[in-house]
């Protein structure tokens, strides 16, 4: 393997920013000091100027395969992921077929373990009548168990209390949840097909999906957590009434009941429905002004653990389809730490707090082995962004397989220049190399 030597680079990690030198041996990061002085066999990269961070690691990604591989698949969304700086994903369980048994779901890794430019963790998919399977899970190298209390794309609806009640209390795995009411969906859905017939506007889908449909179903979900002693992770939190349902003071480490907001809920509102339609659908849907602040206020105040992005990619001809008929869920691996560092350029979040809620606290929080930090001994998965680089989406860079982008057509001022998978150079000034150096993660539980 090349060893490489990344010089000047601002440093960002537990907090601190500080101007140091990196060194890169056999994957690992095997010294961090103030000045390393170059010898013949290491790659040097010049960083002065930008900032150098661990890799984001998305907790909640769809990336197609199998089943769907004319959405996406597992080579091409990897792909995209690491050019936007996502070295490592966590991919749900609702492909086709479903993984809710133990062979599907190895079946998946099986897949990444050829295709995958980044490092990947599957979960396995919860059902009314598979909690055998479920039980069988390694919590050593599976990231957890994933339940739709909410029906979204797939047929994987949980909605028997009982059954609810068997999961929550048979398990020490974290189960992560899409809470969404699906009894007040419903209701909603029936009230407009009345109303507009099968051509809802779009701009009711918030009606539709609803802050009352969102909090009925994770407080239920919390509750239960409590009850039985739970490991609860809340899946893309889109309301400002959600955010006092979570605590923020005690450590992350420490906390049994966490969650996750997506990029799209703090980039986007529902004024944007009437210029980006059906390609801002997402579920649970895009709210309010005032849902999008608080959620930044949670984030910012630790209520709310992880910043991950629920890329979902659907065709064009799919999305442009009528309201009741077009998918939910859009692609954003490749543009969401950018939008983040955009937003730190209109001072709503530091470079320490988007490290810290994109790497540090999902490594934390799903305790992942030697990942999420730049420390000595660790993987070396790192980023160079440059702040000072601006550029456009559009149709020629966007790399997702469904071609296209909710972020069309905006100008972001940062950039991702490198980024490294296990100390292979994978991505560089705009270039996706051919190495596949993606791991299976591992857990420390």
């Amino acid at each position: 393997m090349t060893n490489y030597l990344i010089k000047n680079g601002n440093l960002v990690n537990e907090g601190v920013v500080q101007k140091a030198d990196l060194l890169i041996q056999e994957g690992k990061i095997v010294r961090i000091a103030g000045v390393i002085e170059a010898t013949a066999e290491m790659q040097v990269i010049d960083a002065t100027g930008k900032y150098v961070i661990p890799g984001m690691i998305d907790d909640q990604v769809h990336f197609r395969e199998p089943g769907l591989t004319h959405k996406g698949d597992i080579a091409s969304e990897s792909r995209a992921a690491v050019a936007g700086g996502i070295t490592s994903f966590i991919e749900q369980p609702n492909t086709v077929p479903n993984a809710v048994t133990q062979e599907l779901l190895e079946q998946k890794y099986e897949i990444a373990s050829s295709k995958s430019y980044a490092n990947y963790s599957f979960m396995m998919g919860g059902t009314n009548d598979n909690l055998d399977e479920l039980l069988q899970t390694n919590p050593r190298n599976v990231a957890g168990i994933k339940l739709f209390l909410g029906s979204s794309t797939g047929n994987m609806l949980v909605d028997r209390q009982e059954v609810l009640e068997k999961i929550f209390s048979s398990t020490s795995m974290l189960i992560a949840v899409h809470a969404e009411d699906e009894a007040t969906i419903q209701a909603n859905l029936q009230q407009h097909k009345e109303q507009y017939g099968e051509d809802i506007p779009v701009e009711c889908h918030p009606i539709i999906r609803s802050e009352e449909a969102c909090y009925i179903s994770s407080s239920k979900a919390i509750e239960l957590a409590k009850k039985t002693g739970a490991r609860l992770h809340v899946f893309h939190v889109s309301t400002g009434k959600e955010t006092d349902l979570f605590r923020n003071d005690i450590p992350l480490k420490d906390k049994k009941i966490t969650a996750e907001v997506c990029v799209h809920h703090l980039w986007f509102t529902d004024k944007d429905y009437e210029t980006k339609g059906n390609f801002i659908k997402w579920n649970p849907a895009v709210k309010k002004e005032s849902d999008r602040e608080k959620l930044w206020e949670a984030l910012l105040d630790g209520r709310i653990d992880v910043i991950a992005t629920d890329h979902a990619p659907h065709t064009k001809e799919e999305k442009a389809k009528a309201y009741t008929q077009a998918p939910s869920g859009g692609p954003l691996v490749q543009h969401a730490l950018v939008s983040l560092f955009e937003a730190k350029k209109q001072g709503r979040i530091t470079v320490e707090k988007i490290v810290e809620k994109t790497a540090h606290n999902p490594a934390i929080l799903f305790q992942i082995e030697k990942r999420g930090f730049l420390k000595e001994g660790y993987h070396a998965d790192i980023v160079l962004i440059d702040p000072n680089n601006s550029w456009e989406v559009n149709q020629n860079n966007i790399l997702y397989k469904c071609g296209w982008s909710p972020f069309e057509g905006e100008t972001f001022s940062s950039k991702v220049t490198h980024t490294f998978v296990n100390g292979c150079l994978v991505y560089e000034n705009e270039e996706v190399k051919e190495i596949r150096c993606g791991q299976r993660l591992l857990f420390e539980r």
